[in-house]
């Protein structure tokens, strides 16, 4: 994901079991060698006891090369794989909160939700919670177009999401 939002970094996906402790073991291991994490999402897989990560980790090849070895040593971790660009699917979820001033200014926000497809998820008196979900250069694409219209009061990246495209899977078949 060479030059993406989150700048020089690559996507590394991994099936591990799901129990307590797995996550610290992982991020103490980067911590260790000193690897910087610069995206993390964790969740359930399509297998019972079964957790898929993926970390957008930087680095050049042999880092990378290196984190993925690192990675395979951790007992609890059952597989992991190198997520190329050229044959992955990456997307991001942003949850941005705006203050709006009046009904002009709310107009204006609303044809920048509609271009970007995002969703207006709450309305109220004076704010917005706009839902954006795409590759992390459309959400950091629409996040600088909306702080020129309106100030950002919060703002909330999920991290990449990455699967491989193709009939190449990351499972445990």
């Amino acid at each position: 994901m060479a030059n993406s939002s989150y700048g020089p970094l690559s996507l590394i996906g991994l099936l591990v079991n799901d129990k307590p402790g797995v996550m610290m073991k992982i991020t103490g291991m980067f911590a260790r060698r000193g690897f910087n994490i610069a995206s993390i999402t964790v969740g359930h897989s399509e297998k019972p006891g079964v957790s898929r990560i993926t970390i957008g980790a930087e680095g050049d090849e042999d880092t990378i090369e290196q984190i993925i070895k690192q990675l395979n040593k951790l007992i609890d971790v059952i597989k992991v794989q190198n997520l190329r660009p050229e044959n992955t699917a990456v997307r991001e979820c942003a949850l941005v909160k705006i203050a709006y001033k009046d009904h002009s200014n709310l107009q204006e926000i609303t044809t920048i939700i509609d271009l970007y497809k995002a969703k207006a998820i709450d309305v109220s008196d004076q704010f917005i919670i706009i839902e954006i979900v795409g590759s992390p250069n459309k959400v950091s694409s629409f996040i600088n177009v909306i702080e020129e219209i309106a100030p950002i009061k919060e703002l909330v990246r999920s991290g990449l999401l990455g699967i491989i495209k193709g009939k190449s899977t990351l499972n445990l078949d």
